[in-house]
This record gives C-alpha cells, structure tokens and sequence, in this order.
C-alpha cells in the first residue's frame, strides 16, 4: 500500500499485478501492470500526481494519475538485480532502489535512467565481517538530515552511510533478523523490529547497543533473564505527536502460546497497549499523518490496515480505537460468490427502498468521523437509469449493490441461513445433508423488481420465497412444503386408500404445522424404513422457533426436495416465480414442481417424462438389474389437452396421484447428467449449477416417524443416458399454448435439456378472496418446438416486435395494519400484458424467442410456425443467452464458450455483433455470467472481484465523463519552521544536493546490463495504440497534425539557417573578392 497524505489517494497493489486507487467514497480507479508480476511496493510521488510501483518481476514503473485512466510512462526492468527495497524522499526525484544481493542503486524518476552512484554491499559493513549481511529489508534518509541514508540488511546490520563522503559512519549490530525500521521525526533514534519479536530502539551515535529493548508480547521471567522469544514483528511504525507521547504501532509478534489467536495490530501509546483482533491476516499496514514532512511531529490520525480479504480503517484519535465505517465495495468477497444477478433500468423506487431497509442493519460502534482517504473528483455522473446487482453466496447470504454509478454501493444484506436450525459443531451436522461445505449456498435467484417478490434455491435442494417488507415482524413458524420429486423408470405405485386421504391444504387461515408434507398423497409407510433407508427426509431442518424478521426480504414459504428411498435429491437446475399468479415453478435432472405460495401448496409434480405423456419422442429404454413391479392401479398417460391431466391437477394439494407413470433418477448419487450433443460436457452451463457442490455419499439413518413414505424397493442403478433430462429453463406468460386457442390463457412454459420446450397451462381463479379459496388449476399441454442444445432462455414479443413482459402484481406492504382494505384495493389490480388490441385482428398475435446452446428460433404464435431461426455457433456452445431491451429495440444477448459475445436482432435474428471477448478459462466465469439491459453485462473475474462491460455505443461514449479524477491541483503544505535557535546554531534539517550527487556529472552513468529502459503506453505512442473510435482518430489526426507541424517548423527553421549561413557564406566571399582584387599572383 501507498498514501498520498496531501491529495489523500491511497493505493493498493495486488498478487496479480493489478492496482487499485482508492480516493473519497465514489472515486475509485483499477490498473492493470501487462507483465501480471505481484507487485511488492508502492511510492507516491507526492502531490505530483505520479506514483511508482515495484513488481515480483524485477521491474519498476512510474504511472501518471493526472489522467483519468492512470498510464504508466516509464518503466525500468533490472536484469541482475533482484528488487527488494524502495524508497523516494519526499519533494526528491532520486529513487533509493535495494537489491537481494545487498546493493543499493539509485533511479531519476523524471528520466527513469539508472545513476553512477552505486552503495556495494561490501562497503556497507564492516571489512573485517566474512559474512554476507542478506537482502536490503529498508532504506530510509534521516529526517533531519538528507545526506544521511540508514540501510537495513536482513541478518541483523543496520549502516547509517553519508552519501556524501561514500562511506558508513556508524553500524549497528544486533542478532534476530530485522524486518523492518522506523526514524523518530528528529532523526536522533530509530527503532527496528525483529524476527524474536522484540524491538530495539537506538540513538543514532551510539551503536555498540541499544538504548532500549522491548518484547512487547513476551512474558518477562522474574530473574532478570530474556523473555521468552514471540512471533516476527513483521513491521513497526513510530509516529510523534506535538501533546502526548509518542505512538508504535506494529504488526504480528505474539507470543507462540496464543494458539488459533486471530492476527494482530498492536498501538502502544505511553504507557497503554492496545491489541486490535483482526479477521484476516495482516499484508500491510500504513499510519496516516497530518504532514508529509518526515522532519515534523507526525500527528498520526488513521491507520489503514489492509487484509488479505478486506481493508480496515482505524481511528487513533478517539478511545478504544474504532474502526471507521468502509464505503468502498470490498466486502463483495465476505463468503465466496456462487451466482450473481444484473438488472438495468429496473423501478425507480426500488433503490430508495432497499436502502431504507438497508442502513437500519448498521452494525454500531463505528468512528464518528469522516472517512480520512478523501481525495480525487467524482465523475459528471451516473447513467440515466437505476441499476441492481444481487450476489448471492456460500455462506447462504444475499447482497444488493447498487451499479448505477462506477463503483458499487451495497443496499442491503440477506441471510436466508437463518430460516434453518444451525449444527452447533461437527458431529452434530445431520447425515441427511447432501454437501460436506456450505449447505446454504446459493445456487439460484429468481426475482420480479415490481413486485419485490424474490425466490432463491440453494445447493440442499431447498427453495426460499420471500416477500419485501418494512415492518419487522416476528414468524411463530416458518411455513414448510417438501416435495418429493422422482424420476423411476417402470416402478409403479398402487394406491393404498386413494388420492383422497390427502392432508387438508393450509390456508393463511389456519397456520400449518412446521413439518406439513404437502405433497404426500397416501399414508403408506415405508417398507424400508425399518433398514435405515432415508426416505421422505428434507437435507436441512427447518427451525422450529419462532423467527423475528426485520424490515426487508422475510420469509413465506420454504420449499424443500426430500430423500427418495435412500436417495438424495437432485440440485435445482431452473427456477422462476411469477408474483401476478402467485406461483413458483422449480425442476432438476428429475423434473419439475409448481408450487402455490399465497395457498402454500404443491400444484404440480411431474417427472420430465410425463410433461410429454404419450407423444415422447426420446425412445427411453429401461436397463433395470432387477423386475419391475406390477402396477396395481390403471396406467394413464397425459395426452395433449387430455381431460385426466386438468382432472389430475384440479385438487391443489393432490400433486401427483399414485397411479401415475412415475420415473426415478437411477444415475446414482454421482450420476451427471449427459446428452446427444458430442460436447465438453464439464462446460455446460446446467452442470455449472450441479459442479457447485458434489452430492456426499449417504450414511444410513433411521427415518423420521412423522414422514409419509412410499413403499419402494432398491433403485435402478441405470438408466439410458437420454433419459436423464433436466429442466433447464421456464417462462411465465399469456400466450397461445395450441394451435387451436381463440385468445391468450397464463401459460408456462418449460425448456429442457434435450432442447424441448412444453407448455403447462395455468387456469387461474378471480383475483382477491377467491385466489386465496379456489385452486389453482394446471395441466400440461404436451411440446411445441423442438430445438439444437439446451434450452437456455424464453420470451415473448408481440405482432409489432416488441417485448412483452410477464404479468406481475405491483408491490404492496404484506404487513398493513388489520383492516386490510388497502390492501386487497391493490391486490385487485392484476396488470396482464396482453399484445395491443389492434394485434387481434392480425393472423400471427405473437412470436416465441427461443435460445438454446446452439441455435436461436422466432416462433409465431399460435400457428407454432418457424417464422426466424440463427445457428449461433456450430464448434462451440452458448452459456448464457439474455433477451435484452436496448435504447433503439431489442436483441438476444450470448457469451459462447469459445469466448466470443454477440448479439442478434429481434424478430429477425440478423447477427449484430460479435466480438471474440474471453475465452472460458473458468467455471467461475460461466456459473455467473449475465447480459442485462441497455448493453450492460457482467461476471466474476476472480473469486473477490466482480467485472462490469458494456456492448452499447452510447455508454462507450459516455465513460470517460463518468470516471473520476484521481489527481486535484492541492497546494503543499508549508515546510516546519526551523526556529531562531536552530537556524542560529546549525539545527534543523540539513539538505542535499542530490544532482550533482548522483547526476551524471558527479556519478557518471551506470552500466546498461544493469538494467532496460522502456518507454510506457503513457506516451504520444500508447495514444496511438490505445485510442479507438471517432475520438481515437480524432487523437489520432491531432497528432499527425501535430507532429507534422513540428516537421513543417523544423524544415523552416533548417531553410532559415541554410539561407543564413549561405547569406555569411556570400559576404565572406565577397570580402575576400575586395581584398583579393589588386594583389599579383605573387603576393599572395
């Protein structure tokens, strides 16, 4: 790290090469170095506007922060030498480079050109010592005294040379390594710390010991011997103040005893000592000053403290040392991200409200002063449109970042862990769980911005709804539904007592018990449970306390998949909620579940299969290691628009008769799924989701006694592999679902692996009282297209092209007061999009976008007709694919594994661009790639960092005023006055000069093996390259211009020496012709 005290930037650099400019809450800037070597140390050229960093790789390079794109314009790569150590004195232009060998060399910075003056490690000590001293650990030049340099070696000797005289004055000794030194401001002291944990403070004149030795950490033996040796004290820093005593701050040096002891920053000011626990361990620490005078009282105010996972900000000046409240976007990384969620352009109060919501869960405690790092300019703006970034998390948790600006502003925080009971240590964690890490993880966002409804799924086969609210409220019991979802080939149930046995349906009325298992739909147990076979368990348990829940994101309903007959269930693979009815629909590699979240009820639970009935076109085969049983009950396959699927479907809690063809997932525990399509399967984006966490192998456990099982025998062990398809997408819509329909009807439809979509039809009762009493009424209605690859995305447009949105409900508050008669006036009203009236009367009402791994189709509707189709890619596969609105129409929006992003014209499907962006180098990128609208699209470059692009021309254009300015025109703050007495008698600082030191005059040039010069892209050169576009060329032909004036300018000044020097060359002649005229030949 690096801090700018007077234009207050403080800079990062990072193991990537990467740095990071921080300057007032909104001012951020990223850089990349091109080498990606870690960079080891930062230097601001302060007040300048230039900072130079050092790299792993043994180079150096100046950057120029004037600009808003920071550019490096020099840069310096040794090639015998390997750096160590840096310094700049500030107002110098003389950069103090030491080497591993123990060398120190010395850079101009304004020409990057290497001096003469060289300080050899072997002048450095003494004569008489054989040993090498190690690598130079610190320089530094005494405060007071510029021709004075202290060099630190590792083994343990500290020089104090004289730049002058080119020789040490005094050396000191002392046998623990040292890591690192500090100078008291008035250069009589310096203190160094040790690899023992101690710290030794010495007077500069007296170097045969000492003046002090201190273990801060260590216990002190009563019989005067040397405490016990602790941890290195890996840096320490010594900061002055004009009132008090002065202050040490330093970093490690525990004692070895402290076992599983958080890492440590230790502040001793007088005679207290302070230890801040911190959650992560330390890289760097820096004090922030008020001066930037080495050579006057320090004032120490901050110190920044940067952790391998978070950056910490400490306020010295009040008691107990807090910590101030960080505005930067660093904690995006608390728990690893597992999926992310872009949306552009979404409702203007929806911000307002999550930030509302939000700033009530401050935790307290914090510093009551401004955050200290406060430099730079914000940028002219944001864009013209809110924008919601959700990530969600290992840990189970949900955060909203507000994107509308460059940097990221989080909103509000959601734990949905906190709806489960907790494993209070390892043994206690039930067996019945399906991941060994983060059971909680998120997995799945499905979310409607206008209603505020949110629906994530996680990786235990658990599914959430939650509903916003501002008013906090206290759950007696948090709603449950388990579903058993199932995939059996020729394993036929016989009904024992009926479908008529089923348990009441819970109504908001009655409150349900916390177990209620919804989808059973007879009392047969199981005949397996007496052998220990897990049957009808859920993975977690839901608490069963009551849950208090603040205003914002509270739990409606749980929704959990259950063991089948030893078998674990499968992960989530799609999910979609639809708040205008009232429904969630989910599905995995076994199929697919409706559920109804204002009744709480399963609508619909159906094997991939049975949405075909008997039209399947996949001849699946059956390769069973034992018989199948007989069914007792009639066979009854759902033929399209068949009356015994819309009678099946009509009882809202009987999902799934017991006579119906049900199919089970034989794969096994560890079966992936597999398809037609010869691809790299560990790429497709369906097995992104499953890749996230393994299923573990089951461990026997007795079943619960309050579960409703069914009567099964062991499981298939295989079936053929096109049997194994996943549903991969949905769409909740009002559209044409045959051939035959009159009018619109709420539909979903449904796309598969296998590249099929399917409709369900969803027969909704009126709005208000009725919602709540009548069931909802589901029937499948058979396939309609067939398509190349899994279906990744659906959406409807209407006869004029443009998008149509999914019906949704606009928010209202669930808590109101008990009257309610606001309420259900807004509940009343259920926006429906339906195409404009005027499209009535056309023959084609709308069209269907279809976006599969390999191809894109325009289906009008109702004639199912193929009215577009675009082979996107034909070696490769597409991840994601998004219907994105753009400020002139609309587009299909596609990342392909082969890296290249494009996009394509709706209803036409004309390719609009296509751009060889990133080639997949990690499941990370495919897992959270997004497109959203307005040509924004985003994923997570590494497991701490999320990376925003743009395909639209408008922002392009745009960014350059939207970026901040790190560099602000500050004055400097005057020198300390150096007093009548110190300035009568000699004190006070003493200067240098440092060119005619180490200038070429005095020092002569270094030899050019040493090290490479290379001029940066900063220049007019990396313009050239860099720029692009009409402003590119524009640069671009001032340059020329400018360049060929400097032509023009130096030919016409080489005409004017020519004639000049012609014009003298004439009068010569012409004077040498007069004295010439009357000589004879033999005079002269």
């Amino acid at each position: 790290m690096a801090f700018d005290p007077v234009q207050k930037i403080l800079a990062i650099g990072t193991q990537s090469g990467a740095l990071r400019l921080f300057g007032r809450p909104g001012v951020e800037c990223y850089c990349q170095h091109e080498s990606g070597a870690a960079v080891i140390q930062l230097q601001f050229l302060i007040n300048e506007g230039a900072l130079v960093s050092a790299l792993a790789d043994d180079s150096i390079h100046l950057w120029n922060l004037r600009q808003k794109r920071p550019a490096v314009l020099h840069s310096l790569k040794f090639n015998k030498e390997r750096i160590t150590f840096c310094h700049l004195p500030f107002q110098s232009k003389w950069l103090y480079i030491g080497s591993e060998r123990g060398n120190i060399h010395i850079v101009n910075v304004e020409s990057f050109t290497l001096s003469g003056y060289t300080i050899m490690w072997n002048k450095a000590i003494e004569l008489s010592s054989k040993a090498h001293p190690g690598p130079v650990v610190h320089i530094s030049d005494n405060p007071m005294d510029e021709g004075k340099l202290i060099i630190g070696f590792e083994s343990g000797i500290v020089v104090l040379w004289d730049l002058k005289s080119k020789r040490a004055d005094y050396r000191y000794t002392y046998d623990e390594a040292i890591h690192s030194v500090a100078w008291h401001h008035e250069g009589k002291q310096f203190i160094c710390s040790h690899s023992d944990g101690t710290l030794t403070i010495w007077n500069i004149k007296s170097p045969a010991k000492p003046a002090q030795t201190i273990t801060p950490h260590g216990k002190q033996p009563k019989d005067g011997k040397k405490p016990e040796p602790c941890k290195p004290i890996l840096k320490v820093e010594y900061k002055t103040t004009r009132a008090g005593d002065p202050f040490m701050i330093f970093s490690g040096g525990l004692s070895y005893d402290t076992v599983g002891r958080r890492p440590c920053l230790t502040v001793m000011h007088g005679k207290s000592t302070a230890v801040l626990e911190m959650d992560y361990p330390i890289v760097d620490f820096l004090t922030l000053c008020e001066t930037p005078y080495p050579n006057d009282f320090q004032e120490p105010y901050a110190v920044v403290v940067l952790l391998e996972k978070d950056l910490v900000v400490i306020d010295l000046a009040q008691n107990g040392y807090p910590i101030f409240e960080n505005p930067y976007p660093m904690m995006i990384h608390e728990s690893p991200v597992t999926c992310c969620e872009y949306l552009a352009d979404c409702p203007v109060d929806l911000i307002p409200a999550l930030y509302s919501v939000g700033s009530r869960q401050k935790r307290q405690g914090y510093s009551k002063k401004e955050w200290p790092i406060s430099g730079g300019n914000w940028g002219l703006g944001t864009q013209s449109y809110p924008e919601i970034i959700i990530t969600g998390h290992a840990d189970g948790s949900l955060k909203f970042w507000d994107a509308s600006a460059i940097m990221l502003q989080v909103l509000y925080k959601l734990k949905t862990a906190k709806v489960f009971e907790k494993a209070r240590c390892k043994e206690e964690k039930p067996s019945t769980e399906i991941v060994d890490e983060d059971p909680f993880a998120i997995q799945l966002m499905s979310w409607c911005p206008e209603s505020r409804m949110l629906c994530v799924a996680g990786v235990s086969a658990h599914v959430i709804i939650y509903r916003f609210s501002k008013q906090e409220i206290t759950t007696e019991v948090v709603q449950l539904l388990e579903v058993r979802l199932q995939y059996e080939l020729n394993d036929l149930e016989s009904p024992e007592g009926g479908g008529d046995q089923t348990p009441a349906p819970p109504t908001p009325s009655t409150s349900p018990s916390p177990q209620t298992t919804v989808p059973q739909t007879h009392t047969s147990t199981s005949s397996n449970s007496s052998d220990g076979i897990r049957d009808n368990i859920p993975c977690l348990k839901v608490r069963s306390s009551p849950l208090k829940q603040s205003p914002g994101y509270q739990v409606e309903l749980v929704v959990q998949l259950v063991w089948v007959s030893g078998e674990p269930p499968q992960q989530i693979s799609s999910l979609a909620i639809n708040s205008s009815y009232g429904l969630v629909v989910f599905g995995n590699s076994n199929g697919l579940a409706v559920v109804d979240y204002l009744q709480k009820t399963v609508l619909l639970n159906l094997g991939t299969m049975e949405l075909y009935g008997s039209n399947d076109p996949y001849q699946r085969q059956l390769r069973s290691p034992r018989k199948s049983r007989q069914p007792s009950g009639g066979l009854c396959d759902i033929n399209e628009g068949s009356a015994t699927s819309e009678d099946r479907c009509k009882s809202p809690t009987s999902v799934l008769m017991s006579n119906h063809q049900q199919f089970y997932n034989g794969g096994g525990r560890g079966a992936k799924m597999s398809r037609k399509l010869s691809l790299p399967t560990e790429l497709k984006p369906d097995l992104v989701l499953l890749s996230v966490c393994p299923p573990r192998g089951s461990i026997p456990l007795d079943n619960r006694d309050n579960s409703f099982s069914r009567s099964r025998s062991s499981s298939v062990t295989s079936i053929d592999k096109e049997a194994r398809e996943a549903i991969t997408s949905f769409y909740f819509c009002e559209t044409y679902n045959r051939k035959t329909d009159g009018g619109l009807t709420p539909s979903l439809w449904v796309g598969t692996s296998l590249g099929t979509v399917l409709a369900i039809s969803l027969n909704m009762p009126p709005a208000g009282e009725q919602r709540l009493l009548q069931p909802v009424i589901v029937s499948p209605c058979g396939t309609l297209v067939r398509s190349k690859g899994s279906i990744l995305r659906m959406a409807f447009l209407d006869s004029t092209g443009s998008l149509l949105p999914s019906a949704f409900e606009p928010w209202y508050e669930p808590n109101a007061p008990a009257n309610g008669e606001e309420r259900d006036k807004v509940r009343k009203r259920r926006p429906v999009s339906v195409s404009p009236s005027t499209s009535q009367e056309l023959s084609e009402n709308q069209y269907a976008v279809l976006c599969s791994e390999k191809q894109a189709k325009v289906i009008s509707l109702p004639s199912q007709t193929c009215a577009f189709k675009h082979n996107i890619t034909e070696t490769s596969f597409v991840l994601r694919a998004d219907v994105v609105q753009m400020n002139t129409g609309i587009c299909v929006a596609c990342f392909c594994a082969n890296g290249h992003i494009m996009t394509l014209s709706l209803p036409g499907l004309r390719p609009l661009l296509d751009v060889n962006y990133l080639p997949l180098t990690d499941m990370r990128i495919a897992r959270t790639f997004c497109f959203t609208n307005l040509g924004q699209a985003l994923y997570l470059t590494s497991p701490t960092e999320i990376q925003r692009i743009t395909y639209s021309q408008e922002v392009c254009e745009n960014l350059q005023e939207m970026l901040g300015e790190l560099f602000t025109p500050v004055e400097t703050p005057e020198a300390p006055n150096r007093g009548f007495f110190k300035g009568l008698f000699g004190g006070g600082a003493q200067s240098l000069d440092r060119e005619e030191l180490f200038g070429e005059s005095g020092a002569g040039k270094a030899p050019r093996s040493l090290a490479q010069h290379i001029p940066g892209p900063g220049g007019i050169e990396g313009m050239k390259g860099a720029a692009s576009g009409i402003v590119g060329d524009l640069a671009r032909a001032r340059i020329a211009l400018d360049e060929r004036g400097q032509k023009l300018s130096d030919v016409e000044e080489r005409t004017a020496a020519m004639m000049a020097s012609a014009d003298s060359f004439s009068k010569h002649a012409h004077e040498m012709m007069l004295k010439c005229k009357d000589k004879k030949w033999y005079q002269f």
